[in-house]
Parts: C-alpha cells; structure tokens; sequence
C-alpha cells in the first residue's frame, strides 16, 4: 500500500484550465461543477489564493479521459 505524499503539489486555476491547462472548460463552468461536486474541492491557502491537488486533477482527467 503506498502513502499519499506528505506535501501534495497544488495548482493554480490557470495551470488547470486551456489553454495553457488540459481541461477545455472556462472558469465560471469550473466553479459551477466545483460547486455541485462534479469537480475536486478547492484548497483555499489565503484570502485570494485557491488551489486544488494535483493528484485530484489527475484523477478527474482519468475519469474524463482526457490525455494530460
């Protein structure tokens, strides 16, 4: 059985979403399905920064698969 890693990388919104991300969708789609549970629940780290885990991300392009 393997161990989640300690410090998981997070990323930003923009690391998530094209175009510079994998996931075609725009951020008002991104938080509406954050929103109903369809999509990975954000880490908030201050006031003005969210992020989500990586592994989470991953996870989600399997299941739509959707190559990173």
């Amino acid at each position: 059985m393997t161990q989640p890693p300690l410090n998981p990388r997070l990323l930003r919104l923009n690391d998530i979403l094209a175009p510079q991300g994998p996931i075609p969708v725009s951020k008002s789609t991104w938080w509406k399905k954050v929103k109903t549970g369809e999509y990975p629940v954000a880490i908030k780290i201050s006031p003005r920064v969210t992020c989500w885990k990586e592994s989470d991300i991953l996870d989600l392009l399997k299941r739509f698969e959707v190559q990173p």
